[in-house]
């Protein structure tokens, strides 16, 4: 049977779900509403777009990638390989992202990284072809996967965005581990990734416990 795609229709469907088993979510659906779908493209230039976003803010991140864009216009694997390390630098890749990128970029045109294949396989097996190249880590994949692929049922444990916002909403203590996350979110099957996006928008609207109250003007 063919997995279902979070797609708009799908995430209201999930966004019942979620109400229906777990009430924090039913609370945070009436306090913030419902999030937006999330879809970056497939292949080379989705997992691309993930690392040029890695450490750094996300101005800068959209900065670099509409750089790189118009240098490799069809970002197709073989261009990236033909660009020199010069030309990728002046588009403000880091020595470690250049590299990354042609690991990446080589593992696609050799096959390691088969894209139709992916289609094929369940959520650990396409993690972990996608975690061979250098540079894309559990979290990246799980990201790809979510939102170029439409995959229903992942939690991003290592998040830690949805590890705040996964606090707050259930009144924990403590921020959970990536371990007591996952556990937490076995309630939400088959529709995780669904819950991830909620858990992110109310992330964004939470308030900011941070910061400190105004202090009362003296009369």
């Amino acid at each position: 049977m063919a997995q279902p795609v979070l797609d708009a229709t799908n995430l209201k469907k999930a966004m019942r779900h979620l109400a229906k088993v777990d009430p924090d979510f039913a609370r945070a659906i009436e306090e913030v509403g419902h999030p937006e779908l999330r879809e970056v493209p497939r292949g080379f230039g989705g997992l691309m777009r993930s690392i040029v976003g890695q450490q750094v803010s996300v101005h800068a991140a959209r900065s670099i990638w509409l750089r790189l864009e118009a240098a490799v216009p069809s970002m197709e694997p073989a261009e990236f390989l033909a660009m020199t390390d010069e030309q990728l630098r002046a588009v403000g890749l880091s020595g470690a992202k250049i590299k990354y990128g042609r690991s990446l970029a080589s593992d696609i045109v050799e096959g390691k990284i088969d894209f139709e294949a992916l289609h094929e396989l369940d959520d650990v097996a396409a993690i972990a072809m996608l975690t061979q190249a250098k540079g894309i880590g559990p979290w990246t994949a799980e990201i790809y996967l979510m939102f170029a692929h439409g995959r229903p049922d992942i939690m991003p444990g290592l998040d830690l965005g949805l590890v705040i916002a996964a606090q707050h909403l259930k009144k924990l203590r403590k921020r959970p581990d990536a371990k007591r996350l996952l556990k937490i979110a076995e309630a939400w099957r088959p529709w995780r990734s669904a819950a991830a996006l909620l858990l992110w928008h109310y992330r964004r609207n939470m308030p900011d416990w941070s910061a400190k109250e105004p202090k009362a003007e003296r009369k």
